[in-house]
């Protein structure tokens, strides 16, 4: 049986301006992702942990944090996008039009809108994209644009050791 080598992500060479990407994967929220999230960033907003109090809000429940929000959909996006990345250069025009809350569902998609060659890095391109998460309803949670740098194919980092063949005599 032949070996065949999974997904391994997009190297600069890869990415061509207007291509989508409908990522893979979605991920379900829960309370306790919430929570920790919150907890860890010292954020002191009580609409994020206080549910008596959320409930008295026009949401009528707790919102989860977003900057959770951005930072799952950015992972989302990863897999298909900056696997291969050597830095994030920016997230700009942040957009919320939609709460998110305990229990949703998110899903992301993202357009590419630009690619260079970097003027100080050889090794690496800069790819600029607009990504947007939508929880299971479809309704647009965020939307944002991203910029990275990636490396090109010959310079990715990440070569794994030869495994064994699993061939049985």
């Amino acid at each position: 049986m032949a070996e065949k080598p999974g997904w391994e992500g997009r190297c600069y060479e890869d990415f061509e301006v207007g291509d989508v990407y409908v990522h893979r994967l979605g991920r379900t929220i829960t309370e306790a992702d919430n929570i920790w999230f919150t907890l860890l960033t010292l954020n002191t907003n009580p609409m994020h942990f206080d549910n008596h109090l959320a409930e008295q809000s026009t949401f009528g429940k707790a919102l989860v944090n977003s900057c959770f929000t951005l930072a799952l959909v950015t992972g989302l996006t990863v897999s298909d996008l900056s696997e291969h990345a050597m830095a994030n250069l920016a997230w700009t025009d942040i957009v919320l039009p939609h709460p998110v809350f305990a229990g949703d569902t998110l899903y992301a998609r993202s357009e590419v809108l630009e690619k260079r060659e970097s003027k100080s890095r050889p090794t690496v391109g800069i790819v600029g994209v607009k990504s947007e998460g939508f929880n299971q309803n479809g309704d647009l949670v965020i939307s944002y644009k991203r910029t990275f740098m990636v490396y090109k194919r010959a310079h990715r980092l990440g070569a794994r050791p030869p495994i064994p063949s699993s061939n049985k005599e």
